[in-house]
């Protein structure tokens, strides 16, 4: 029997520009089919015309539609327990790729094979009613996916743990915050045993500690479970972190099918020199917020990609705005592993200081931390003094600057073959001399 769950043949979607195509779509077709026997009450006008009277004045010169293809000839196959990627730039035919998969549309030549079932998240509470409650819509998501209300009720608490909704289970979610709404949607489609999990963009909301959650539990539900995740994100970082194959595509065609580290780089090179990599911190939550004399705006990595060697420095940049005149200021990391274990603090030297209201970005540098190859991710501060003389931070931000570290092209020995036992920080070469 074949472990292939997904097999895309010369898939195909055409849309035609200056049409009205609302009719595309599950919610329309279920709409046409209630409605269908009552349309002999009613007889629909044919549409005008070229050239007929539109709202009582002619329309002389009447737009002919244009063929645009969303997706053309595209191939590929997925196998069980894979987690795959899907990145391009925005227009790429990757949210249509997704859609198709999905069941929303239908392609417009080509086939798709899927065997198993599917759960989605494309969007921001997609399949979720708005005047339904939570606990509600929790049971609606369960009952589409063909499961049984007990199975649904086995999983429920799990999944409202995850969401963090406890409070608000019986509000209506047209009330929510668009972080409670993603955390429930998510929350649903991870946990009610779908064979096939089709994630978009769910890490563009929602604060750091929820991102987390959000990898952690599609890596549990492909690598634990043996489910087959396909996830789309523009954050490279957690692209580069969860999966291991990647489809890049490129005006609706593929241009790469692979590894994931070389269809980065691939896609990374297609995309203009300014960086590409972008945390945004202004508004998230802290932890430990500090006076808040000052506060993080964002940080950037001014590179395609989140990816160091394993000899080079390591090097962010940090945009901070002072709320207070602050004459000195001194910036901090903790460096953690994906599993949270912090591998080691570095302070900076205080430098020059904000007026109020004053916006700044600054470099910083961590000269070769001689960090081992692996994933990892960074907490982060601005504040005055250091640990010796006592410190006062302005402003901490955790779990943020997600980014890789790979060997050096050519670097042999333990290095490139480094194990996860070993610690995540390559010491010096050991000294051994013979003394007898």
């Amino acid at each position: 029997m074949s472990d292939t769950v997904i097999r895309v043949e010369n898939l195909s979607k055409k849309y035609l520009l200056g049409v009205n195509q609302s009719s595309e779509g599950l919610r329309h077709v279920i709409q046409d089919a209630v409605t269908a026997p009552l349309r002999w009450l009613k007889k629909r006008p044919a549409p005008p015309a070229p050239g007929a009277l539109i709202g009582g004045l002619p329309n002389p010169n009447p737009a002919p539609a244009k063929e645009f293809w969303a997706l053309k000839g595209v191939s590929f196959e997925i196998k069980q327990g894979e987690v795959v990627a899907i990145i391009g730039r925005n227009g790429a035919g990757k949210s249509t790729l997704l859609k198709i998969l999905s069941r929303i549309t239908e392609p417009t030549e080509g086939r798709v094979e899927i065997n198993g079932r599917v759960a989605s998240l494309l969007e921001v509470g997609t399949g979720f009613h708005p005047e339904l409650t939570g606990r509600e819509n929790i049971f609606l998501n369960g009952a589409i996916l063909g499961m049984m209300q007990s199975e649904i009720k086995k999983k429920f608490d799990e999944i409202v743990a995850f969401a963090e909704v406890e409070k608000f289970l019986d509000t209506p979610v047209k009330r929510y915050s668009s972080g409670m709404y993603v955390r429930l949607a998510f929350a649903v489609a991870a946990h009610l045993e779908p064979e096939i999990l089709v994630v978009d963009e769910v890490l563009a909301v929602g604060d750091a500690q929820f991102q987390k959650k959000c990898i952690g539990k599609m890596q549990e539900v492909s690598y634990k479970q043996g489910r087959t995740v396909i996830f789309v994100s523009h954050n490279l970082a957690a692209v580069l972190q969860l999966t291991s194959s990647a489809i890049v595509l490129e005006k609706g065609r593929v241009r790469y099918i692979g590894e994931t580290e070389k269809a980065v780089e691939l896609y990374s090179g297609g995309v203009e020199s300014e960086s590409n990599v972008f945390f945004d911190v202004e508004n998230s939550p802290r932890k430990y917020p500090g006076t808040q004399a000052a506060r993080f705006v964002s940080f950037r990595f001014d590179l395609a990609a989140p990816i160091f060697s394993t000899g080079g420095d390591f090097t962010y940049f940090a945009k901070v705005r002072a709320y207070q005149d602050i004459p000195r200021m001194r910036f901090s990391i903790t460096v953690f592993t994906v599993e949270g274990i912090p591998v080691g603090s570095c302070f900076g030297v205080e430098g020059p200081g904000l007026k109020s209201g004053e916006v700044a970005e600054v470099k910083i540098t961590l000269r070769n931390p001689r960090l081992a190859p692996g994933h990892y991710y960074c907490g982060t501060a601005v504040g005055k003094g250091d640990h010796r003389t006592g410190h006062v931070d302005f402003d901490v931000v955790l779990e943020t600057l997600a980014f890789e570290v790979r060997p050096e092209e050519g670097e042999g020995g333990t290095v490139s073959s480094w194990t996860h036992g070993w610690g995540a920080i390559v010491f010096p070469e050991l000294a051994s001399d013979r003394i007898k």
